[in-house]
């Protein structure tokens, strides 16, 4: 039987649950869709971490739409999951089914994004701190360039989610105060490689063939590659003529940095599972409530930290 209060006191829980009880066997989890490398591969290592622990993950694919992430939370919370993994595509628009789950005993656990909803409708989320990753961004480019002028375009992620809120957030704060450091153009390219692509394309016709822009910062790496290939396409040397900085560290940006064509990159480790899992098996065994932020490790890579040998620890990961 599942806590009749899952928010309540540990101790409560404790008494509910016998101290033999084991992780949820049948979780749910909504993941976004696939617009990423990154995210490709926090969908394979969620699949091997439940089938190490023994645990029947369903899984639902939302191809980049709230509405079916909401349909599949439904789906769950009908099939009686035990808890509910849940990469949410955008940050508001989920009181409603989350308050579904709550009432239906199931808990709830945020992966890599956050949502703008009270906190007791969910168990805990587990993630990188996003305003930190755009500062890491923002302050390398403050330092590569010094007191040089330098124009920036932005590639931002999809509107409306929190790692294009919170990465323009954070970036913006690194660079504030830097006059000789402007953000002349910013658009979204969706987290993808094609849109990412098309939009400096649009970048670089509006700005002089190129010649205006100093750096590109992209709110994640996919998007940076296919910004590459719109500024090679253009006669132009990405990752000299154009600086490139970017996160999220999958595996192809290794590569680009080991042929001169990217800068830097940001980490944000695809393994948002293993906490999340391990935060719900003590939380099921012993009652064990855990923080409501799990914050994961980012890290910056540059062209200084041997990009081909982080390509090939990385490039069997799921990316």
């Amino acid at each position: 039987m599942r806590n009749k209060s899952w928010i309540g006191l540990g101790v409560l829980v404790a008494t509910t649950l016998s101290a033999s009880a084991a992780i949820a066997q049948t979780i749910g989890f909504s993941q976004i869709g696939s617009e990423s490398g990154w995210r490709a591969a926090e969908t394979t290592i969620t699949h091997n971490q439940a089938e190490q622990r023994g645990i029947n993950l369903k899984f639902a694919d939302a191809q980049q739409k709230q509405e079916n992430q909401i349909k599949a939370i439904r789906s769950f919370i009908a099939q009686g999951v035990d808890a509910i993994l849940l990469a949410p595509v955008v940050a508001t628009g989920w009181d409603s089914v989350l308050k579904e789950a709550k009432e239906s005993e199931i808990p709830v656990v945020l992966l890599d994004r956050m949502v703008d909803a009270p906190k007791d409708l969910y168990l805990t989320a587990v993630g990188s701190n996003l305003v930190h990753e755009g500062r890491v961004a923002g302050q390398w480019l403050v330092d590569k360039v010094g007191g040089k002028s330098c124009n920036i375009v932005e590639l931002q992620g999809t509107t409306g989610s929190s790692p294009a809120i919170d990465r323009k957030k954070g970036f913006g704060e690194a660079i504030a105060g830097h006059d000789n450091l402007k953000i002349i153009r910013s658009q979204t390219g969706d987290f993808t490689r094609t849109k990412g692509k098309e939009v400096m394309e649009s970048f670089l016709k509006a700005e002089n063939g190129g010649a205006n822009i100093c750096a590109l910062y992209a709110h994640n790496d996919d998007m940076a590659v296919g910004a590459i290939q719109a500024i090679k396409e253009a006669g132009l040397k990405p990752g000299k003529d154009i600086l490139i900085v970017s996160i999220d560290a999958v595996p192809d940006i290794f590569k680009a940095m080991a042929a001169g064509e990217a800068n830097a990159t940001v980490e944000l480790t695809p393994n948002m599972a293993g906490p999340a899992f391990d935060a719900l098996d003590a939380y099921r065994k012993n009652g064990t409530m855990p923080a409501k932020f799990i914050q994961t490790e980012s890290k910056l890579y540059t062209q200084d930290d041997d990009p081909m040998a982080v390509y090939e620890v990385k490039k069997d990961l799921g990316y």
